[in-house]
């Protein structure tokens, strides 16, 4: 981007480093703005100007996810694939809104994200492909023009040849979750040269021992034989509980069928056999009672071991995390006030480089990071559950505020701030401890 358009990405990227009240769903201007009616008619001219691509704004990501790769990455980069819905319904201005659900209603958008995470320890690093879905086909930031919607799965292969296509450091895995399961793009992903991918399955058929059966038929014969190992201690609802794993190898061997029931595509899809890795994860108390399992396939190499690839699985509920953040417990992305597609995707790629910049903090190593978080937390006034130091929406409340210091120390001297709080705040005494920072 030219360099005023820079400059104004960056002021939006700080507009949103803040958690938004619902009601309140409107770009905030930065405290060093002049005037708020100046800073809302330039969101406005910048988030609807054809010259900020969707392709520009994404590659501040892609830059800011290959750098934390480089650094935060041992052996694999993860790719998180996933679909959320943001529900306009009451929105009636956005005359580009599509049904997301069975009655056929125009509601609002389907946003399609693919993000990086590492797999040192699972904290999400950035997103390097979004797609949005609206009636006039598909805002993505991999191509540079709005084209026709695929089905959900046939999105995944393109989207995952884009991010190869990066060449970022580290080899890449896919994971995905249960929507992905699906004999046909098993065997599509398998044809791809070093694709890698881990996709939770659902209870489907697949040769075992030359003999076909259900995985949960699989999965009982293998706990009789007690061939299920314990690797960790989880927590699933607040409750302690231990992850017990198997691992055995399958044939996927059935034909595909081609599910396009709007346009009557019912095709039968006959394929080559396919070996793939069966990782099976149990979630047990500590009675023994299974709380949750997982099936998982995937063609990872077999030096990575069964529980790592549970492991990398159960980070996959990061991006859930990330479409919070976006959603009620960060930014209120279903209130934005934007009346076109193409400006919300345009602001949903400058909004996720305010949550790479959370969970930078959040990462951090820095001798002082662990103090900024408790600062940041400080300042956003929110109440943490026992033995947790921060949360992310916490760390974007509390950087709107330091925002906000750091603007008042350019403008006002001590002296002048006490004067105004004495103004303001008439009844109140400072606290004992007023001289400490924190």
């Amino acid at each position: 981007m030219e360099p005023r358009l820079q400059r104004r990405y960056e002021q939006l990227i700080e507009s949103h480093l803040q958690a938004t009240q619902a009601t309140v769903s409107g770009i905030h201007a930065v405290c060093s703005a002049s005037q708020a009616f100046a800073t809302t008619q330039a969101a406005y001219r910048f988030l609807n100007n054809k010259r900020v691509t969707l392709g520009a704004l994404a590659q501040q990501l892609i830059d800011a996810g290959r750098s934390e790769a480089a650094e935060c990455c041992l052996e694999y980069l993860l790719v998180v694939h996933d679909w959320s819905q943001l529900m306009y319904r009451d929105h009636t201005k956005k005359h580009d809104r599509v049904a997301l659900s069975s009655r056929r209603v125009p509601e609002g958008y389907e946003l399609q994200s693919a993000l990086l995470v590492s797999d040192r320890d699972g904290s999400p690093l950035a997103p390097v492909v979004q797609s949005l879905r609206a009636a006039k086909g598909v805002y993505c930031s991999r191509t540079p023009y709005v084209r026709q919607p695929l089905s959900p799965l046939d999105e995944l292969d393109p989207t995952m040849t884009f991010v190869e296509g990066l060449k970022l450091p580290r080899p890449l895995v896919h994971i995905i979750d249960a929507e992905a399961d699906s004999v046909a793009h098993y065997r599509q992903w398998s044809t791809r040269s070093g694709r890698l991918y881990v996709v939770r399955a659902d209870d489907r058929l697949a040769e075992f021992a030359g003999k076909e059966q259900k995985f949960s038929v699989l999965r009982e014969q293998l706990r009789q034989q007690d061939t299920f190992r314990r690797v960790r201690e989880v927590t699933i609802h607040g409750q302690r509980a231990h992850q017990w794993i198997v691992e055995v190898p399958v044939t996927l061997t059935r034909p595909a069928y081609r599910n396009r029931p709007n346009s009557g595509d019912r095709r039968r899809i006959v394929g080559p056999p396919l070996p793939l890795r069966l990782v099976i994860a149990e979630v047990r108390e500590d009675g023994g009672g299974v709380l949750a399992v997982w099936y998982l396939l995937t063609n990872v190499p077999a030096e990575v071991d069964a529980a790592t690839i549970a492991l990398w699985y159960h980070w996959r509920w990061l991006i859930e995390t990330y479409f919070k953040l976006l959603k009620s417990a960060g930014m209120n992305v279903e209130m934005w006030q934007q009346e076109t597609a193409a400006a919300i995707a345009r602001r949903l790629l400058v909004a996720s480089m305010a949550c790479v910049t959370v969970w930078r903090l959040a990462r951090s190593e820095h001798p002082q990071a662990k103090e900024a978080r408790r600062f940041l937390v400080r300042l956003s006034g929110r109440q943490m559950k026992h033995k947790t130091t921060f949360t992310m929406p916490a760390l974007l409340a509390g950087m709107w505020v330091l925002l906000a210091m750091l603007d008042t120390w350019e403008h006002y001297s001590p002296d002048d701030i006490r004067a105004l709080a004495d103004v303001a705040l008439p009844h109140r005494r400072p606290p004992p401890n007023a001289s400490r920072l924190v």
